[in-house]
């Protein structure tokens, strides 16, 4: 498989996910939401042609809704830091011989198996790719590696590390990054992610939750 899609969740434990919105919603409500999101994005991550990573936050769960023949899994590099997480998978895959790989994040309900697709086919004829968030922030990355050739380590220290997260300018800096190396790079379409209470209100009836 010349295709990696990257995804970081949090193991769905009651008060360690979705904090922001537990902090309005209560505990089991954010968990609720969660699963949801969850299975939003395994849905997606099983229509999406690529070898598919699942980096678990706390443990590797093999009796979970993640299928073990259709998800190769992870755990994610115990470093608090996002940047170091990410880097740290990215490098991983790299390594591996993977041509090329892109993440998505596991809270945007906008997100669907179309736009993931496109984005693997644009990455074959880009250095990077990536999908700006409307809170600043970016709800997937990708890279290709085999375009980059030897550049692609200090390409993704340079995206990753010593980066400040959870901010309206963490897209803009990661562009930034792209910049410096002079890297062909194509944007996907902004979409919403899934954080605060006013987040939701939009999908609660695609999530069937009531609040």
């Amino acid at each position: 498989m010349e295709n990696a899609l990257l995804i970081f969740i949090k193991n769905p434990e009651l008060g360690k996910a979705k904090t922001r919105l537990a902090a309005t919603l209560g505990k089991e409500k954010a968990l609720e939401i969660y699963l949801k999101l969850l299975a939003h994005t395994r849905d997606i991550a099983l229509k999406t042609k690529a070898e598919r990573h699942l980096f678990y936050s706390q443990f590797i769960d093999k009796t979970d809704a993640w299928d073990n023949k259709e998800f190769i899994k992870h755990l994610q590099n115990p470093n608090p830091n996002l940047g170091n997480k990410m880097l740290a998978s990215f490098e991983h895959l790299l390594n591996s011989g993977i041509k090329r790989a892109l993440i998505i994040g596991s809270d945007c309900l906008e997100l669907n198996a179309t736009i993931v697709n496109s984005a693997f086919d644009e990455l074959v004829k880009h250095d990077t790719i990536i999908g700006p968030a409307k809170d600043g922030g970016y709800y997937s990355i990708g890279f290709n590696f085999e375009k980059l050739g030897q550049r692609a380590p200090s390409v993704l220290r340079d995206t990753f590390l010593n980066k400040t997260w959870s901010h309206e300018h963490v897209c803009s800096e990661a562009l930034a990054a792209f910049d410096k190396h002079q890297l062909s790079y194509t944007q996907l379409p902004i979409l919403s992610d899934v954080d605060v209470e006013e987040d939701i209100q939009a999908y609660l009836e695609k999530l069937k939750v009531l609040v």
